[in-house]
C-alpha cells in the first residue's frame, strides 16, 4: 500500500490538477473538430493542446512530448517534500508513443530521434534523479501497470518514493494507425451510448507521486492492483470481458464493494470495449456501483489516460460526487451498470479504476480514502531459472548450448521457427521484434512441462519498435500517398509481443513490457522480483529482447519459477 503525496494534470482544460477538475465539474470538454490537421485527409474530433499553449509549455533544449512530461512533474513535486537526489527515490514514465513524432520528422533515420528510454533519462537528469528511470509500454494500460510497479516497488522495500508520470503527445503518427483501425469518431466520443461511433484522441501528462503509507493516515491510498491478460486476440477484448473481470475480481478479493464509490472505467466508445467493459462490470458484481468515464473530456490520452482519470476521480470523491458521463445518453451495451449523465452526490471514499488495451492486457487498481491495513504478503520469495534462451543475429543458444544454423539475420529466424517450431502460421504475420521474442519464448516452452495457465510475461528492451515505427510512418508521410494499415500499427506498439505470446499458449496472467534506456540487469531482477511478490505469479518467462532492424536483434529469455511449486 502507498499513499498519494502530490498530483499534476497538464492537458488542454488546464495546467493543474484543480484547474482540470473545475472545468470537468463544470461540464467542459476540449474535444474539437479537427479537418486537414497536418495533411491528415480525414476529418477527427480530438482534445489537443492549442499552439499557444504548446509553445509555452515548450522547454528549449527538450522535445515537445518531454517538455509536457518535465512541466507535468515539475509543478508536482513543487508540492511535495521527497528528495529526487536519493537512492531511494525513482522516476516512472508511462507512455505509448513517446517521441514518435520526431522520428517521422526526420524521415525515418535517427537523426536526433529520442527513444522512450533515452527520453526518460533526459527527463530525469533534468531534476537531478540518480537512479535509472523505466518507461512503461503497455499499450492503453500503461498508467495503471506504471502505478502498480511504483506500489510493487516500495511495498518491497527497494525505494521509498516514485514519481509516476503519464504522457503522450497526439501526432499523425498515432491518429493515421487508429484512423487505419477506423476506431476514431468524427463527432465527440459518447461512452457506452446506443450511438457511439467510436473514441477520440487527446494530449495531455500527468503526475503522481507515491511514498509509504502506515494506512491510518488521511491521504488518498493505492490499496491493491492486478494485471491480466485475456488471451483472446491482439486488437480486440474478450466479447465476455474476462481479463478485465478477473483483473477487477483480484483487486477487489477480500474488499466490501458497498464502500465504493465508483468504477472508473475505460469508457473508450468504441463498440466492442464499451460492450466488454460492461460485462466484466455486471461479472465482477459491481452493476450497482455508479460508474464514471471521462473520455467525454479529454478524449483517450494513451500512456496519461491511468494517471488522469485516477486523479480526477480522486478530486471528485474528496468533492462528494461522482462525475457524469459526458455524451452518453442511452444504454448501448448489454452488461448491466449504473451510467448517468448527470452529477451525483456520494459520501464513500474509495473507488476501483478499470483500464483494458491491445495486446489483450487488462489492469484494475483500488484506492481508498479510508484506513487500510497495510498489506503484508510481500515476502520475497525464492526466484530460480528453469531454462534460458539466447537468441543473436547469427546464433541461438538454449540452456547454455550451441545451436547448428546455417543462416543469420531474417532467415536465421524462419531456420529457427522451421527446426524448433513451424506449427503457428501466425509467426509469419509478426513483426521482427515479435518474431524474436516469440521464438524465445517458444523454445523456453518447449524445453518445460509443467502448463502453467497464469505465467506472466514481462520483457525488457531499449528500441522499443523501431523497426514497424519506421514502417508504419512510410505508409502515410508522403503526400497524396495515406494508406496507413492496422496490421503494422498494431506492431508498433510493443508490448503486442507480450499477447501473441499469451494468446498461442493461453496464459492469463500479467503481461507487461518494459523500456529502459540501456541493459540494466539490477533494475530488470528488481522489477522481475517485486511482481513475483505482489501478484501471485508462480512461474514467468522474463528477460531482454531488442531489435533495432531486421537483420540486428538480440534476445536474452529465461522461464522463471519460485520456491512454491
Amino acid at each position: 500500500m502507498i499513499k498519494v503525496l502530490a498530483t499534476n494534470i497538464i492537458s488542454p482544460l488546464g495546467e493543474t490538477t484543480e484547474q482540470n477538475y473545475q472545468a470537468v465539474k463544470s461540464g467542459s470538454s476540449a474535444l474539437s473538430v479537427y479537418d486537414g490537421w497536418r495533411n491528415i485527409p480525414q476529418v477527427f474530433t480530438a482534445s489537443l493542446l492549442s499552439d499557444e499553449q504548446s509553445k509555452r509549455l515548450l522547454i528549449d533544449g527538450y522535445t515537445h512530448f518531454e517538455s509536457i512530461v518535465i512541466r507535468s512533474v515539475a509543478a508536482a513535486l513543487n508540492d511535495s517534500d521527497i528528495d529526487v537526489v536519493s537512492a531511494r527515490t525513482i522516476l516512472i514514465l508511462s507512455t505509448t508513443k513517446a517521441n514518435v513524432d520526431e522520428l517521422a520528422a526526420e524521415e525515418g533515420s535517427d537523426g536526433n530521434y529520442h527513444s522512450p528510454g533515452r527520453s526518460a533519462r533526459r527527463i530525469a537528469d533534468y531534476f537531478g534523479f540518480t537512479t535509472e528511470p523505466v518507461v512503461v509500454c503497455n499499450a492503453c494500460i500503461s498508467g495503471v501497470t506504471a502505478q502498480l510497479l511504483a506500489m510493487r516497488l516500495i511495498d518491497s522495500g527497494e525505494y521509498d518514493n516514485a514519481v509516476v508520470c503519464g504522457g503522450d503527445c497526439q501526432s499523425p503518427f498515432v491518429v493515421a494507425g487508429f484512423m487505419s483501425f477506423k476506431s476514431l469518431s468524427p463527432f465527440e466520443c459518447r461512452p457506452f451510448d446506443i450511438e457511439r461511433l467510436g473514441l477520440n484522441l487527446g494530449d495531455g501528462a500527468a503526475t503522481i507521486i507515491y511514498g509509504k503509507s502506515s494506512g491510518n493516515d488521511e491521504s488518498w491510498k493505492l490499496v491493491s492492483g492486478s494485471l491480466n491478460n485475456d488471451a483472446y486476440h491482439v486488437s480486440a477484448p474478450s466479447p465476455q470481458g474476462d481479463g478485465a473481470f478477473r483483473a477487477a475480481v483480484r483487486t477487489l478479493e477480500g474488499y466490501d464493494t458497498e464502500s465504493l464509490a465508483t468504477v472508473s472505467v475505460h469508457g473508450t466508445a468504441t463498440m466492442f470495449n464499451d460492450q466488454m467493459e460492461s460485462k466484466a462490470i455486471e461479472k465482477a458484481g459491481l452493476s450497482d456501483v455508479p460508474v464514471s468515464a471521462l473520455k467525454g473530456y479529454y478524449g483517450h490520452t494513451l500512456g496519461a489516460a491511468g494517471l488522469i482519470e485516477s486523479i480526477i476521480t480522486m478530486r471528485a470523491i474528496d468533492d462528494g460526487c461522482v462525475l457524469p458521463v459526458r455524451g452518453y445518453s442511452e444504454i448501448g451495451v448489454s452488461g448491466r451498470i449504473n451510467i448517468s449523465n448527470e452529477e451525483r452526490a456520494t459520501d464513500r471514499k474509495s473507488f476501483v479504476k478499470l483500464i483494458s488495451g491491445f495486446g489483450g492486457c487488462n489492469g484494475a487498481l483500488l484506492f481508498t480514502k479510508e484506513a487500510a491495513a497495510p498489506d503484508t504478503s510481500h515476502i520475497a520469495k525464492d526466484i530460480r531459472t528453469l531454462h534460458s534462451v539466447k537468441i543473436r543475429s547469427s546464433s541461438l543458444m538454449i540452456d547454455g548450448e550451441q545451436a547448428d544454423l546455417k543462416y543469420e539475420g531474417k532467415e536465421m529466424l524462419s531456420e529457427i521457427y522451421r527446426e524448433y517450431s513451424g506449427d503457428y502460421p501466425k509467426f509469419h504475420k509478426m513483426d521482427i521484434f515479435s518474431r524474436v521474442a516469440f521464438l524465445a519464448s517458444e523454445l523456453l516452452i518447449r524445453k518445460d512441462d509443467n502448463a502453467d495457465s497464469e505465467r506472466a510475461i514481462v520483457l525488457f528492451n531499449r528500441s522499443s519498435s523501431i523497426v514497424s515505427d519506421r514502417k508504419h510512418i512510410a505508409s502515410y508521410s508522403k503526400e497524396g500517398e495515406f494508406f496507413p494499415s492496422p496490421s503494422v500499427f498494431l506492431y508498433t506498439l510493443p508490448n503486442i509481443v507480450t499477447g501473441e505470446i499469451a494468446i498461442k499458449n493461453g496464459y492469463k496472467g500479467e503481461t507487461s513490457l518494459y523500456i529502459l534506456d540501456e541493459y540494466n540487469k539490477e533494475l530488470m531482477d528488481r522489477i522481475v522480483k517485486c511482481t513475483f511478490n505482489g501478484s501471485g505469479t508462480k512461474t514467468m518467462i522474463t528477460g531482454w529482447v531488442d531489435c533495432s532492424s531486421e537483420n540486428e536483434f538480440e534476445a536474452d529469455l529465461r522461464l522463471l519459477t519460485t520456491n512454491e511449486l
